[in-house]
């Protein structure tokens, strides 16, 4: 029996909605990029992006477990010489853009390279509960219910 290969053709693409209400954040973050891989479908092809776009949304209300909220550190580097800059997940989710905390526990679990590049932008991050791809049709997927350690009462 030959292995199956996908090819570009064969591919259908599906949008998923996810509420991120109370969700622990790594749960969640390796559910989305399990979807965003393709790796829930038969199909499922290493070389090729047979993952589907996926919404997630209310992602200032994810939760950590433990103190992670606020040891969990975020780096970035300014470009100048002693200019690398750290920021807690704390700071982060009360901040303007808590979709980055989301965003980049979902990207730490890509591998890296240009496929892993083309599926993080096929991942929609918004804050509150109201997204602008209504026209897709997305399906609703209920993280919450597919294990009970998904969801964590604040």
């Amino acid at each position: 029996m030959k292995t199956y290969s996908a090819k570009p053709a064969d591919i259908e693409k599906k949008w998923v909605l996810i509420d991120g209400t109370g969700l622990v954040v790594g749960r969640l973050a390796s559910i989305v990029a399990m979807r965003l891989k393709g790796k829930h479908k038969p199909t499922y092809t290493p070389h090729m992006d047979c993952g589907d776009f996926v919404i997630v949304t209310n992602c200032e209300k994810v939760v950590f477990t433990g103190k992670k909220r606020d040891q969990q550190v975020y780096h970035h580097h300014t470009g100048y010489p002693g200019g690398v800059k750290t920021r807690t997940a704390r700071f982060h989710l009360e901040g303007r853009f808590p979709e980055r905390v989301v965003e980049k526990a979902v990207e730490r679990m890509l591998s890296e390279g240009p496929l892993a590049r083309k599926q993080l932008g096929n991942l929609r991050v918004y804050k509150g509960d109201k997204h602008p791809h209504e026209a897709q049709k997305p399906e609703v997927l209920d993280v919450a219910k597919m294990n009970t350690k998904n969801k964590r009462v604040a």
